[in-house]
This record gives structure tokens, C-alpha cells and sequence, in this order.
């Protein structure tokens, strides 16, 4: 989403990092630069401003000009104001209220309100939660519908009590819920502008019927600096207790993301990253402020990694791999896995320093998705053994899977030649670590695998460089055939 006002960041930086001394005239044109990438981002005019004035303050002073690294500290400068002006920390959801905790969920139509709704209920319901989602959309046609059909796809029951009054739908939808015990209750209301008075006069209403814990204002990431006066609009007729960001995987430039909260005052809650029930993320403005100024996200990453995988799963991966006993179908499941983090283009974005390689993600996105067709096309016995394929069965994979001979010829090469590397590490003892992983792998001794054998003739990393395997006697020099042939004379 950033990555267009992040290259403009980097730019704008790259001028003055590795400098010795910064001048005020340096340090303006800078901040000038950063200007304009923010109203090019659809940032408000206004945030742009404060956020400038908050940087120029430090910027211009004593702190940079004398600084040992300039450069690097006007980039501190600008993380910290910046992330002051996302909000200085994530905000929560509220969880401490009497049962059953209401959130009302508002906004303009064609927010994301309803897929919004869908994914909150899920967030409450994962923590354990019982949940009721409330239809009371009733100006859209198909929109009782299509919460209906969400709430099948994650499990959530959806009252829906006529087309008439919303008013009463959800006094009645709070009566069930009480009665039934429930933990959440989650209103999906009617799309609705804020110079409607009408439809804003009965949104009041209902606030008064519900008396919700949280009313969360959703909020198109694409609409720009017009997200401050859709805010602003709706904050006039009904108390707000925070944003929800819509479509923030989409193209939009970021504007509405760096403006709500210091426009208005209302912290961001939640981000939506997707179109899936659980694509939906706590805001954390640290993050995205590391993000914007192409520092990378790596707890995110984390966070993501642990949702998608399986530890158990993880550390039976793990041991076939040492073993050499894993086999196509195990990449495909790796594959799925990473799939459910998000493109590799969102992943390398949360890695700091690995900006430079966005330009091949799409490329391996396509390698990827066109490996996965070939294994889709092979037999069970060929994902098992791809030693069995031959000639005739390269054919009919390629062209099952719309790929050439040669692609999957190389497939198989590649997969047998990492077959052979872990099979060469596991015999050599070597120990394979991760950062933040204790002991190499999950599950296995921090020494490697017990009574591992050496390996063959190959130098491994970490490892003490060529083995020869045991009882082989070592070959003598070759006799060059010079002196070959003055013997034989």
C-alpha cells in the first residue's frame, strides 16, 4: 500500500545519509521532499502540516546539526513524529463490558462494512467467544444475504428480524442475545453518507437502542484525505470509539491511514489486509510507521508465520527434511502455508533491507504458482518418488499443467538437489539455527540429530569442511601423462 510514498522516504533520505555535516538549507530541502511525498500520498493538507512543523522543530535544531550521523537522525526524527501522529501505541478493542458487549459498525456504502462485521465476529469467536451478528442493513439490497452467507462461512449465527424498522431489529437481536447468554454482539448497519441527515438521524437511533460498547467507524483506505471528512461527518451524530481500515492491501496511496487519527482524534483498532474471515489485524503504529519509512515489520511477519503454521506440523516438517523423507506433497502444504501470510510482495515488505528485491516478487509468485501446477499434475506415486519420472511422464506433466518439459525436468532437479542438502546435513551432524528459534529446528536436539553419521564428500556450511566417508583409503596423484609415456619408452 506504502510503497509508492516509501520510495519517495528513501529518496529524499538517501541525499543525506553518509554526510558528515548537514546545513539548515540541507535540512529544509529534505523536509521539503517529505512534503511533497506525503500530498502525493492524498495525506491531508493540514496532518502534512503539523506533521512538518513537529519534524522541522527537532530537525533544524542543535540535535541533527551536531549529530556524529546526521542523515541517520533526521530519519529518527521523522519515525518519531510520525509515529506520533498514527498514535503513539496500538488501542484495543473493548473486552471488560457487561455480556452482551455491543459493537456497532458504521460507514459509508461501499466501505467493506458487512465483510468488516463478518471478520470482527470471527476475531471475537477465535478468543473463545460467543457471538451473534446482527442484520440490520436494510437499505442495500442483498445485504441481510450476504451476511447471511458470511456468517454460514465462519460459523456465526445472523439474526435477521424483518425489513422494516432497524430500530427494532436490533432491540430484539439484544433480547435473544441476553436471553441466550451471548458473549458479542456484532450490528452490520446501513451504508449511509454523512450529509444524509435522515439516515444519520436514525443511526442515532439505534445507538440509543443498542447503548454499544464500541461503535467503529469503517473507513475505505482508498478514499484519501476525503477519510477526514467522512470522520469528522459521522463524529457529529454518533460517538465514535475508533477507525477500521478497509482494503489497506489495495494500491491506495496510504493518505487516509496517516490522517484519520490526528485529524480526528479517533485511534485506528483494526486494519482489514484481505477478503478472507480472518484477514483482519490490530493496528500497531509503530509498525506502520517502520513500514512507510521502509524499515520493515518483522513482528507482524512473525505473527503471521505463527497463525499460518502449525508448530506441531512445523517440527514434523523439520525432522523429514533432516531425514530426506519429505516429498512433493509436503511443498505443496509449505506452499499453502505461505500463501496464507499474504503475497510475497506484503511478506518481503515486512523484511528490513529487502525492499530492493519487491521487483522479482510478482516473477516468483508466478514460479511458484507454476511449480504448484506441476506437482497438481503429477501422480501420488510420482510426488512420493520423483525419481520415477521418465520422458513420457515429463510430457504428460507439462502438459497437464501448461509448462514445458524443461520446467519440469528442473523441478525435479531441484527438489532432488535439496533432498541431497538436508540429507548431507543430517549425516553430518550440522546444526541448522534460525533467529529466534532455540536449538536449530523445532524438536530437534540443539547438537543436531542423535548418532547422525558423517556426511559425504561435500562441504557444508558450519561444517569442517570435505569428509571422506569411512573405509574408503585415500586415491593416489594422478601421474601426469608426460611421465606416462617416458615409462612405457
Amino acid at each position: 500500500m506504502f510503497e509508492s510514498l516509501t520510495d519517495r522516504f528513501e529518496a529524499a533520505f538517501d541525499r543525506i545519509r553518509g554526510r558528515g555535516r548537514l546545513s539548515e538549507r540541507q535540512v529544509e530541502e529534505t523536509l521539503g521532499e517529505v512534503r511533497l511525498a506525503l500530498l502525493e500520498a492524498d495525506v491531508n493538507q493540514e496532518v502534512a502540516d503539523r506533521l512538518l512543523d513537529r519534524i522541522r522543530v527537532r530537525a533544524v535544531g542543535a540535535e541533527v546539526i551536531k549529530s556524529v550521523t546526521p542523515g541517520q537522525q533526521v530519519v529518527k526524527i521523522v519515525h518519531e513524529s510520525l509515529l506520533e501522529t498514527l498514535g503513539s501505541e496500538a488501542v484495543p478493542l473493548v473486552t471488560t463490558a457487561s455480556k452482551p458487549l455491543t459493537t456497532l459498525v458504521v460507514g459509508l456504502q461501499g466501505s467493506g462494512k458487512t465483510t468488516t462485521a463478518a471478520k470482527l465476529a470471527d476475531h471475537h469467536r477465535r478468543s473463545g467467544k460467543s457471538v451473534l451478528m446482527v442484520a440490520a442493513d436494510l437499505a442495500r439490497p442483498g445485504a441481510v444475504e450476504q451476511l447471511q452467507e458470511l456468517g454460514e462461512r465462519v460459523g456465526i449465527p445472523v439474526f435477521e428480524g424483518g425489513r422494516r424498522n432497524p430500530v427494532s431489529v436490533v432491540r430484539n437481536a439484544l433480547r435473544q442475545a441476553e436471553r441466550e447468554g451471548l458473549d458479542v454482539v456484532v450490528v452490520d448497519t446501513a451504508g449511509r453518507l454523512q450529509i444524509d441527515r435522515a439516515l444519520m438521524t436514525e443511526l442515532g437511533a439505534m445507538a440509543r437502542a443498542a447503548s454499544p460498547d464500541e461503535v467503529l467507524l469503517v473507513l475505505d483506505a482508498m478514499t484519501g484525505q476525503e477519510s477526514v471528512a467522512v470522520a469528522r461527518g459521522f463524529s457529529e451524530q454518533i460517538d465514535l470509539t475508533g477507525v477500521v481500515l478497509s482494503k489497506l492491501d489495495s494500491d491506495a496511496r496510504g493518505g487516509a491511514a496517516i490522517s484519520v487519527r490526528e485529524a480526528t482524534g479517533h485511534p485506528i483498532k483494526l486494519v482489514g489486509t484481505g477478503e478472507g474471515p480472518r484477514d483482519l489485524e490490530v493496528f500497531h503504529p509503530e509498525r506502520m510507521a517502520s513500514r512507510i519509512l521502509g524499515m520493515g515489520d518483522v513482528l507482524t511477519l512473525i505473527e503471521r508465520a505463527e497463525e499460518a503454521v502449525d508448530e506441531q506440523q512445523a517440527a514434523d516438517m523439520a525432522q523429514r527434511l533432516l531425514r530426506a523423507e519429505f516429498t512433493l506433497d509436503d511443498y505443496i502444504e509449505q506452499v499453502k502455508s505461505l500463501r496464507r501470510m499474504g503475497t510475497m510482495g506484503e511478506l518481503l515488505g515486512m523484511i528490513p533491507g529487502a525492499r530492493p528485491a519487491l521487483a522479482d516478487a510478482q516473477a516468483v509468485d508466478r514460479e511458484v504458482r507454476r511449480s504448484e501446477a506441476i506437482i497438481c499434475s503429477m501422480t501420488p506415486a510420482e510426488r512420493a518418488d520423483p525419481n520415477v519420472i521418465d520422458g513420457s511422464r515429463r510430457r504428460r506433466i507439462a502438459q497437464g499443467s501448461g509448462s514445458s518439459v524443461q520446467d519440469v525436468a528442473g523441478l525435479v532437479r531441484q527438489f532432488n538437489q535439496m533432498r541431497g542438502m538436508f540429507q548431507s546435513l543430517s549425516r553430518g551432524g550440522t546444526r541448522m539455527a534460525f533467529p529466534g528459534m532455540r536449538g536449530g529446528f523445532p524438536g530437534l536436539p540443539a547438537g543436531g540429530l542423535p548418532g547422525a553419521l558423517p556426511g559425504p564428500s561435500m562441504e557444508v556450511p558450519g561444517g569442517r569442511g570435505r569428509r571422506r566417508p569411512a573405509g574408503r583409503s585415500k586415491k593416489k596423484p594422478r601421474t601426469p601423462k608426460k611421465l606416462q609415456k617416458k615409462k612405457k619408452r
